[in-house]
């Protein structure tokens, strides 16, 4: 006769196993590089990253005084409360600093833009600031990916691969508040990119990623989803990873539209995020199996 589990038991190894990889963590992330001024990183079991690199709207003091760009500008070209959707992963990244004092997801040496054409024609700098504060950015750019590449590291050596989601957002109303919004034909309100993964390995857990992101309605009707129709790559950030970890690491980029908030005054609608970050919970639970089965 066969014996009753002891699901005590079961529970209790359950816990330890879970405690033994929020340790494996926390060693590789120590408490000074989890929680800084800059961002935030919140540890927990399991094979996903959610990380929202521009959610953030901080900028040193320091650095305040050289700066030409308005608050209102810098805020509508960041993309807020992103950091919201993070709470799908397992693991949590979110960044507080502003894209406009240091951009993590360009190329080291283009992360402290000078030339208006890579910030939408927006001067943001009233002169250039000087060596000392420039330094100081590309200190916290370097940390930054030092300590991602330690959590990945980490991760991988746990789980054999992750997913990242590299969460983002986008204006639609670039013309102005009384223009009318940007053609959906070339605007969905998800656009996955896709582009640095290896579809051989990935491309099916893309797809269903896909369609549970399409199952769940947002304001009551279906999402547009797609892939890869407004930027060409995700980013220096997923580019990074993949060139790093390769197949180690399915890095999608998601760019929600700002259909949950107005980009003109920044209110945001609470309803649409949740919807949003439902659909993202659904998504992540739909292909989590997928990269527990890596090792």
């Amino acid at each position: 006769m066969p014996q009753a589990r002891n699901t005590d038991h079961d529970a209790h190894t359950h816990l330890s196993q879970a405690q033994l990889s929020e340790a494996h963590l926390s060693k590789a992330i120590p408490a000074e590089d989890r929680r800084t001024p800059d961002w935030e990183i919140t540890l927990g079991d399991g094979p996903v990253i959610a990380t929202a690199i521009h959610d953030g709207h901080t900028v040193r003091d320091s650095l305040r005084q050289w700066m030409a760009i308005s608050e209102a500008d810098r805020r509508r070209e960041e993309d807020p409360l992103t950091g919201v959707l993070t709470t799908v992963g397992d693991v949590q990244v979110r960044v507080h600093a502003s894209r406009f004092q240091c951009d993590l997801n360009r190329p080291r040496d283009l992360a402290i833009s000078t030339n208006p054409a890579d910030t939408w024609d927006l001067e943001v700098w009233q002169t250039a600031p000087p060596q000392s504060e420039l330094e100081q950015s590309l200190a916290y750019y370097d940390r930054f990916y030092t300590t991602i590449g330690a959590l990945v590291d980490a991760m991988t050596a746990r789980w054999g691969c992750v997913l990242l989601l590299d969460i983002h957002s986008y204006n639609h109303r670039r013309d102005g508040p009384a223009a009318a919004p940007a053609d959906p034909a070339a605007n969905p309100e998800i656009d996955l990119g896709v582009t640095t993964l290896d579809p051989a390995r990935f491309g099916d857990a893309v797809a269903r990623f896909a369609r549970e992101l399409r199952a769940t309605k947002v304001a009551g009707r279906t999402p547009d989803v797609r892939e890869n129709v407004r930027y060409e790559g995700g980013g220096h950030f997923p580019e990074w990873l993949h060139a790093t970890y390769g197949d180690k690491v399915c890095a999608i980029s998601l760019e929600y539209k700002k259909v949950y908030m107005d980009e003109w005054t920044a209110q945001a609608d609470i309803a649409v995020i949740e919807n949003f970050r439902a659909g993202l919970r659904h998504a992540v639970d739909a292909v989590r199996g997928e990269f527990l089965r890596c090792h």
